[in-house]
């Protein structure tokens, strides 16, 4: 849907895992208008309440823009509580919540963090640190009363007005032409997938480079376990899954592009218990132990590489492995043979 108006429709998310500021900051809080793309970054902490948070939204968001009618954000544990619902729906704000592993959902939140990702890492040799005193979350306007010249007051609220709802229209056809193109290209090959309640599916998950499963490397190893139970459907295109204990971790509810209709067959059950599944659905694998080690020469330098032999696998599916990362994360597979010289 196309907003009628700047701010009638947002989406927020956070940037989590950045350096801490002299003010004790460590998260970007993005809030992005959906129709001009103009972005509100505001510094937070990653352990800010929601009566924190609200605060920061009224006074940085509402009383700038006014009250928005909807919101799109990811399910984020504040923004699922209570308080945070009943407050939108006092204000008249709709929420809406982004399904797991589908950012499409939420994609101009997810686009506007990869460019200020982006900007922040480039910068921080520069600022060293300090990103919060140069984050550009504050933007210059003008009302349709303001200054031109000293002692002389002039309004201008016609012709801005105008100019204004003349650019905010161009702004939404070019919106809704691209958004037709878009929907247009999706529809050629998209084909309507339902579910009902007590259906079984498959669960995709992502693979994981340099990892092997079943024999076979990258594109080629299983991307689909289960099968799971359809317990309930949510909107138009996700569903909530009858996941088993060991995948408590993981969300439990999908777009349906994450799903593969099972057809019965004991043979199509690939058991999740072989591989631990991480919450953003993707694995690893443990390795076994070191068969080779040799160094690789280069020009001004010699690293030390081993080749590990991985659990589930044949022995020429060992890959090779730098022997320092190794040693970090699996010192116990340095006590054989091949290093004993280094134990004696």
């Amino acid at each position: 849907m196309v907003p009628e108006w700047k701010w009638d429709r947002i989406t927020m998310d956070f940037v989590t895992g950045l350096p801490l500021t002299p003010k004790k900051k460590d998260a970007i809080w993005v809030v992005v208008d959906r129709l001009t793309k103009l972005a509100h970054f505001i510094p937070v902490r990653v352990d800010y309440s929601l009566d924190k948070l609200a605060d920061l939204y009224v006074a940085e968001i509402v009383r700038l823009h006014g009250v928005p009618l909807s919101i799109i954000s990811d399910r984020d544990p504040r923004f699922t509580l209570q308080f945070w619902k009943k407050l939108q729906e006092a204000l008249g704000t709709k929420l809406s919540f982004s399904t797991a592993f589908h950012p499409q959902t939420d994609r101009q939140s997810e686009r506007v963090i990869q460019i200020l990702e982006h900007v922040l890492r480039c910068c921080i040799l520069e600022i060293q640190g300090n990103w919060e005193k140069y984050l550009p979350y504050r933007h210059k306007c003008r009302t349709p009363l303001y200054w031109i010249e000293l002692r002389e007051k002039r309004i201008h609220g016609v012709d801005l007005i105008r100019e204004t709802k003349e650019k905010v229209k161009v702004i939404r056809d070019c919106l809704k032409v691209a958004s037709d193109r878009q929907k247009s290209y999706s529809n050629l090959k998209r084909k309507e997938i339902e579910f009902k309640v007590g259906d079984k599916v498959f669960l995709k998950v992502s693979y994981w480079r340099k990892v092997l499963r079943f024999g076979r490397k990258g594109k080629l190893s299983p991307r689909f376990i289960g099968p799971y139970e359809v317990t309930k459907r949510i909107g138009q295109g996700a569903y909530w899954l009858d996941l088993p204990p060991e995948l408590e971790k993981i969300r439990d509810f999908f777009h349906v592009s994450m799903l593969h209709r099972y057809r019965s067959d004991p043979l199509h059950v690939i058991v999740p218990t072989e591989v631990e599944i991480q919450p953003d659905l993707t694995y690893g694998e443990e390795p076994v132990k070191i068969l080779v080690r040799e160094a690789k020469q280069l020009r001004n330098k010699s690293i030390a590489l081993v080749k590990v032999l991985w659990q589930r696998h044949r022995i020429e599916e060992a890959t090779w492995e730098p022997e320092e990362t190794m040693r970090n994360l699996y010192p116990n597979l340095f006590a054989g043979k091949i290093f004993e010289d280094e134990n004696p």
